[in-house]
């Protein structure tokens, strides 16, 4: 007779954690999404209907770069488990407000079951990151010399694109120079979980170490062979580099296609720039999918490139909701299906 699962209460608390997260990332949307539901009888639907295709593109670049990544560093994982953990991922990223915090965590624990380890993929994450903000700045570089060209790039413009390059450009430097000596490593992180553990201890005066500094140190180790592994040959992430590209070639291509919707054709330039600046305040947000920074930095921006706030906040509003109902539902119905196969597990 098979021996039924037990069931675990942490997994019970957290899917009842998550769903009380995505009322009230809905909540938080209800004007929103009334308004772009009021404004779709008004707009193009051939041109709305580009939005998914768009992403199942967006969701294979970042599938592919996952996969090309691991390979450099000795793992041969299967392409259509990484797009699913790439659908799992961005709902954790949306509904929980952590400033993305919640998703590496989460991909570093979805990842141990399909065989990497957490240092690896802990430093999969960071190239990721790097790759994704090196992509920010050919295309931040690209957004500027369109907009030079249709004589919109104004000195505020580029102080933006100059300043946002420069930090991504120091953070990079910094990061490297941490992963290269394993001493550096094991000090940095064994400080932040110190720091964590401290915060932790606050609320469960029960647990004075919840994160295990030895455990951690064994994590870091492993990040540092692994980093050390990769430097050797840097070449090997031309392809990593081309996928975060196109990744965020598609992203701005979608909310083209919202302004092609409402019958406009806007200088492209501005949206680069107004995607890369959004997505980097969006990071510092507590809010869940950084909801209320995004749209107001995204349309700030669009209007000093020249875009009416009139125009360009609705286009924003339309795009984060319905990208929202395209990838959500999905993310979140495998979200749920691995919390419950992993319950069934134990």
């Amino acid at each position: 007779m098979a021996r039924k699962p037990k069931n675990s209460p942490y997994k019970s608390i957290l899917s009842a954690v998550t769903i009380v997260a995505l009322f009230i990332f809905v909540y938080l949307l209800r004007h929103q999404i009334v308004d772009t539901f009021n404004n779709l009888k008004n707009v193009n639907m051939w041109a709305i209907a580009l939005m998914p295709l768009l992403q199942v593109v967006n969701y294979h670049s970042y599938s592919k770069m996952y996969q090309h990544i691991y390979a450099v560093l000795g793992d041969d994982l299967e392409y259509k488990k990484l797009y699913r953990v790439c659908l799992e991922l961005n709902f954790v990223n949306n509904v929980f407000p952590s400033g993305g915090v919640s998703g590496i965590s989460y991909f570093s624990l979805r990842m141990r079951s399909l065989g990497a380890g957490t240092g690896k993929s802990t430093l999969v994450q960071v190239i990721k990151f790097a790759l994704i903000f090196l992509s920010f700045q050919i295309m931040l570089a690209s957004g500027l010399l369109v907009l030079a060209i249709g004589g919109k790039a104004s000195n505020f413009l580029i102080l933006i694109a100059a300043s946002l390059s420069t930090l991504l450009f120091v953070g990079s430097l910094m990061a490297a120079y941490i992963l290269e000596s394993r001493g550096r490593i094991n000090s940095f992180f064994a400080f932040i979980t110190r720091v964590i553990n401290k915060v932790i201890f606050y609320f469960r005066r029960s647990h004075p170490e919840t994160i295990k500094i030895d455990k951690v140190h064994e994590t870091f180790n492993e990040l540092h062979d692994n980093y050390t592994l990769i430097r050797k040959d840097l070449k090997k992430l031309k392809k990593p580099l081309m996928y975060a590209l196109l990744a965020n070639v598609t992203e701005v291509l979608t909310i083209y296609a919202v302004y092609m919707a409402f019958g406009q054709f806007i200088n492209v330039g501005a949206i680069i720039i107004a995607y890369a600046v959004s997505n980097f305040a969006g990071l510092i947000s507590v809010l869940p999918g950084g909801i209320g920074i995004y749209e107001a930095i995204m349309t700030g921006t669009l209007v000093a490139a020249g875009i009416p706030a009139a125009l360009s906040l609705p286009v924003t509003v339309m795009y984060r909701i319905l990208n929202s109902f395209i990838q959500l539902p999905l993310g979140g119905y495998f979200y749920h299906k691995t919390l419950h196969a992993r319950q069934e597990e134990e």
